[in-house]
């Protein structure tokens, strides 16, 4: 994922609301989001490094990733970050517990941020910082920087989650928000200036590199819906729906 929203309400109807984009080179081979063998993840798939950017499982346990946009820490030797939600969903430990345990290997992998669910404790992992953070009861937001960094569209998705949380087709249209912001509100991440326009709004379009897929997960106490719709460098490519109980 590029860019998330989420409302977290852990004594609520509805613990837990998701909304974000994952943002793809247009020529890297993805996998629309199914059941993956054996039934225990639903997620989409990075066929050229294995993996996942988002994840759900049947017991109420989701995971989702993003890179830390910082190219002088990047370096193309290190593990794929796609297979860390695809561990959390499979080991069954407790969200404390797996960030605990990554913490002292995070150092493989290019920097990133993790989201993790265990269906009851909602928490985050700065790998740069090797922090491990908790969220209060409320919206929140992250993208490529730090959580709840106010970036112009992390604060842009955190008001519109406000006003569009009851319609998917809403939160649909506000991950859709294309227009650039001003360069002066623009953070400085270490990319040419041209590139972070590029890369300023939530649905990102470029010609080689952009929005691939906009996700609405609805986590509840008993239900499970997710929304996934995919996104080529024509337009809108494909839509999928999954509703399950909690088991």
């Amino acid at each position: 994922m590029c860019v998330i929203a989420f409302h977290w309400r852990p004594k609520g109807p509805l613990p837990l609301l998701v909304a974000g984009n994952r943002d793809e080179f247009y020529a890297r081979p993805t996998a629309p989001m199914a059941w993956w063998e054996g039934g225990r993840i639903l997620a989409g798939r990075d066929l050229q490094a294995g993996g996942t950017w988002l994840g759900v499982g049947p017991w109420g346990r989701f995971a989702a990733l993003t890179n830390h946009r910082d190219p002088s820490k990047t370096r193309p030797d290190r593990a794929t970050r796609g297979l860390l939600p695809v561990r959390f969903l499979e080991v069954g430990h407790a969200a404390g517990a797996f960030l605990e345990e990554l913490r002292p290997v995070a150092g493989r992998y290019n920097p990133f941020n993790l989201l993790v669910y265990d269906g009851q404790d909602l928490l985050g992992f700065e790998s740069r910082l090797d922090r491990v953070v908790p969220f209060t009861p409320g919206i929140h937001a992250f993208s490529n920087g730090d959580f709840d960094e106010p970036w112009p569209k992390v604060e842009q998705l955190k008001a519109g989650l406000v006003d569009g949380e009851g319609d998917d087709e809403a939160l649909l249209a506000l991950l859709q928000e294309a227009e650039s912001f001003p360069d002066g509100r623009l953070p400085n991440t270490g990319v040419a200036l041209a590139w972070e326009r590029a890369l300023s709004p939530a649905f990102i379009r470029t010609p080689t590199y952009g929005t691939r897929a906009s996700t609405i997960l609805r986590l509840g106490p008993e239900s499970i819906s997710v929304i996934e719709q995919r996104f080529s460098p024509g337009g809108l490519e494909g839509r999928s729906e999954f509703q399950f109980r909690r088991t």
